[in-house]
């Protein structure tokens, strides 16, 4: 079975000019963990919920370097700060993709290879779906036990 087969082509996208308050709606209110970045028909990058709230922390060099314990009050407020921003300044450009004619258990191999729990299904920098854990695991149940039921 191939990724095309059991991937979602409709793929809620933004792109790198968005200011990031609208995206974390997106996510918060759709229950997004991460989107994928699309300028001029390409796929550049990806914005994820654990790079907007990971801008709110401090560095490990800062820490180490002031001994000052955080204060995680304070530490929420810069949730303002970093939703002011553009997607551009926090996503990730390097976007590991799958091809559609891969098999989903070497799709499967990649996301558990690279702690993903869903990944774009991509050819020639153009975004064609997403494919989750979810999506291979239904996938095989109803090839190898839901026929047997």
């Amino acid at each position: 079975m191939k990724v095309k087969d059991i991937m979602t082509s409709s793929v809620r996208t933004v792109s790198s000019d968005k200011k990031l308050g609208e995206v974390v709606s997106l996510m918060c209110v759709y229950r997004f963990s991460g989107i994928p970045v699309v300028d001029d028909g390409k796929l550049v990058g990806n914005v994820s919920e654990s790079d907007v709230l990971g801008r709110m922390f401090p560095k490990l060099e800062d820490l180490m370097s002031s001994m000052s314990t955080v204060d995680y009050d304070e530490q929420m407020q810069q949730y303002s700060n970093v939703v002011s921003l553009t997607v551009r300044d926090i996503m990730v450009p390097t976007v590991i993709t799958v091809r559609p004619d891969m098999h989903i258990l070497q799709a499967a191999s990649v996301m558990v290879g690279r702690k993903f729990r869903r990944i774009p299904v991509a050819e020639d920098d153009k975004l064609l779906g997403m494919v989750s854990m979810g999506d291979v695991h239904k996938a095989i149940f109803q090839t190898t036990v839901a026929t047997k039921l």
